[in-house]
This record gives C-alpha cells, structure tokens and sequence, in this order.
C-alpha cells in the first residue's frame, strides 16, 4: 500500500535520476545511504536539499529567455537554497554573512541558482504555513533585492560590499552577533583533550583513528596542499606540524559514505589555545555538472577537490586563508578550516512576516555579490567576463517579467517536490531505491 498517487512515469525519473548520481555510491557505501535517504524523508525540503540531481533534471531542459552564452557560462553555487547561507571570518578578520558550503559549485546558467534558491523558499513557506500570497512576498523580495544589487554592481558598485555587523539590521544582524560570541578555544574543546601537555582528536562521536599507511597518505597530502594555498594567505605559524589525524565519514545529506579526515595543526605559536582543525574531504562530482555539456569546463579541473577550491574563491569573497586541494591516491580532496565561526542560517526562529522578508532580501543580495565576485577572485580563462554585466544586461530587459517567471517557479516547483518526496519515500520504504535492510 503506497501513500501517495501512483505515478509511474515520475517513479522512473526519479529513479533512474538517483541511479546515475548515486549509483556507484550507493554500492560501496550502502549503509551511509540508507542514512542518508531516511534523512531525505523526513521532510519535503529534507528530500529537497539532497537531491539536486532530481533538480537540474528537470530545469536543464526549461525554455528560459533569461540566458544567452554568457549568462548560461558563469560560476554558480550550484546547491543554491535557503539554508545555504551562514556566517564565516574572512581572510581580513572580519565576520560575514553570505552564501555557504560550495560543494556543488561549477559554470552554468545563473538563473539556475535562482531557480533553487526561490524554490527553497516555497517549500519553507509550506513547512511553516504561510499562504501563497506570502510566498509571493518572499519571493518578489529576494528576487528584487537580487536585481537591485545587480544593477548596483554593475554600475560599478563593490562587490566587496559584504554583510557584516555594521552593514546589517534584523535576523542577519543578531545571527553575526551570535557567531562572534563563538571561540577557536571553544572548539577545540569539544573536538580535542589535552594529554601530556599537548592536544589530540578525542575519539568517538563520529571520529575514529587510523592507521600508520593512512596517517602517512594524509600527512603527505597535507605537504602537498601547502603549496595550493596562494602565497598571500598562507599563515606563519611557528611550525606546520600535524599533531593529530582521525577519520570521519558521511557528514551532511550531501556527503553520504564520503571519507574525511581531520588535522589537528599547530597554530600562530606553541600556545595549545590557538591551535587549528582542518578537514580534508574528498570531492564529489557536482550534480548541475551532469547537465552542463561543455568539455572546456569539465577539463579545466584537475580533480573535484581542485574544482571545488577554486569554486569557493571565485563565488566567496576573501574565502578561508586555508582553503586548498590535494589528492589522496589518485581521489581529489577538499581542504578548509573547521572554524568555529563557520554556522549555518537558522530558520526555526525566524516565523514573522516582515523578519522574513528582511531576511530573504538579504539571501538575495548575497546571491547577487557572489555571482558578481566571480570576475574579481576567478580564473579569467575560464570565465572571461564582467557577469554582473552580462547578468544585469539579460534581465533589464524585462525585470518584471523576470521576477514573474521566478514567482510561478517557485509555486510550481515547490509543489512538485511535495509530490515527488511522497513518492521518494514510498519508493525507499519498499526498496525500489536501495535494499531497505
């Protein structure tokens, strides 16, 4: 007995879609993706942020009159939605808001990013029913303050405009408030203890040791991602020495089964108080990448860690002084800081009308800087051009017609996700995904 309406030719896509993004996986890994697909049910927007590849199934197709070869050719998010977005300290020390977590970052359609970002908001609105006029609202606000900041931004405003505290008011203003109040010390205790007068990873809770052949790969990758951070932002600390190395497996809905290890540094000197954790993860193949055919991009990155570093400097503004990439036999890896100072938005507060609104103008200008710094911090050759201009020249055209076209979006395709999480979860409890045991 199902739950939902049969819909075979939708059963289909969805799985045939799962099965060309996770099929590999799903047979090396097979108990992380069970996790990983009970998280997925629990909610509409739960199934929604792990399944992109379902999204950019569906929208690479759309007649969209918003996109011509330059506006289809620019560094996107590529996992666009609302719970996408938190707080980081910059390269400069200073505390930001703006779009976050760029695993799925790559070079397509802007208006791809729109698209997921408006829908999230749909869903959001369902989950915390609000009327579809209110979600009308949120959408025409997020969208416009997007053009806004576009048009601004191509007229010569600094995309180095960032959020910050003194920049800010409402939700975003006390959420920066927030993380300030977070410590480099505060995480190293939770993560570490201290033995004979030095820190070590604490074992357990998702974190487990290695051995000597591992320890050993990692510590060589580590020499080896030294070089890929750019000289400007290395650190001087008094020694590069790794204290410490654990495994940690399949953090996140989007991570499932994925190794990661953690590396506990010396930091700025011999003091155990500034002391840094990085997380080395290997890199995954985006899912917009299976819908952008275009050999140029696909051969630009040496591997999927190297595409996702040089991903996160093109869309975020004085990015992570330790962002890099490696390889671990042969695999691409993902090198950053766990900073206590990187959290993620918030939303189960946040209910008022008039603080959404303030809040989803704010996700909108974002969006609009980080598509904008992509031609400040970006390889050139690979994206050649202003695209603020590209993308304010492509939307000034018809803006009304353009914040229109993201408004019938999001209804239409907030509603499908509603359909197809029905459908996904009836399809993963009777094993038409994965063996359910």
């Amino acid at each position: 007995m199902t739950t939902s309406a049969p819909d075979p030719d939708r059963t289909r896509v969805i799985g045939e879609v799962f099965e060309a993004a996770f099929g590999d996986l799903m047979a090396a890994e097979a108990g992380a993706f069970r996790r990983k697909f009970r998280k997925m049910a629990a909610s509409p927007f739960a199934f929604y942020r792990g399944s992109a590849a379902l999204f950019y199934a569906d929208v690479h197709a759309l007649d969209d009159p918003f996109l011509d070869e330059r506006t289809s050719r620019v560094w996107i998010h590529g996992d666009l939605h609302a719970e996408n977005f938190g707080t980081y300290m910059s390269s400069n020390g200073v505390l930001v808001f703006n779009v976050n977590d760029f695993d799925e970052a790559y070079v397509g359609p802007f208006t791809w990013d729109l698209r997921r970002l408006v829908a999230s908001l749909a869903l959001l609105g369902r989950a915390k029913a609000l009327s579809d006029a209110v979600i009308t609202d949120l959408v025409e606000s997020c969208v416009g303050a997007y053009q806004e900041k576009i048009r601004d931004l191509a007229e010569g405003g600094s995309s180095a405009d960032l959020l910050t505290r003194t920049s800010t008011s409402g939700v975003v203003h006390a959420f920066l408030q927030q993380a300030r109040r977070a410590t480099r010390v505060g995480l190293l205790d939770e993560l570490t203890v201290v033995e004979d007068y030095d820190r070590r990873f604490t074992r357990g809770g998702g974190a487990s040791a290695v051995d000597d052949e591992t320890r050993g790969k990692v510590l060589a990758a580590f020499d080896r991602y030294l070089a890929t951070v750019p000289p400007g932002r290395r650190t001087r600390p008094v020694s590069l020495t790794v204290k410490d190395v654990v495994l940690r497996r399949g953090v996140g809905i989007g991570s499932a089964g994925l190794p990661s290890y953690s590396l506990l540094v010396e930091g700025q000197t011999e003091a155990l108080d500034n002391d840094v954790v990085l997380y080395m993860k290997q890199g995954q193949v985006p899912a917009v990448s299976r819908f952008v055919a275009d050999e140029r991009i696909a051969g630009y990155f040496r591997h999927q860690g190297h595409r996702t570093a040089l991903s996160q400097r093109a869309l975020q503004a004085d990015s992570d002084t330790w962002l890099g990439y490696t390889e671990i036999d042969g695999v691409g890896q993902l090198v950053a800081e766990v900073s206590p100072y990187a959290q993620d938005l918030d939303w189960s507060e946040v209910n008022e009308r008039d603080q959404m609104l303030e809040l989803v103008a704010d996700l909108g200008r974002s969006t609009a800087r980080m598509h904008a710094v992509a031609d400040d911090e970006s390889e050139h050759d690979l994206v050649s051009f202003s695209t603020e201009a590209a993308i304010h020249e492509a939307i000034s055209a018809d803006p009304k017609g353009f914040t229109a076209a993201l408004v019938e979006f999001a209804h239409r395709y907030g509603a499908q996700v509603h359909h197809d999480h029905a459908l996904f979860v009836d399809m993963f409890r009777n094993g038409q995904i994965i063996d359910v045991d």
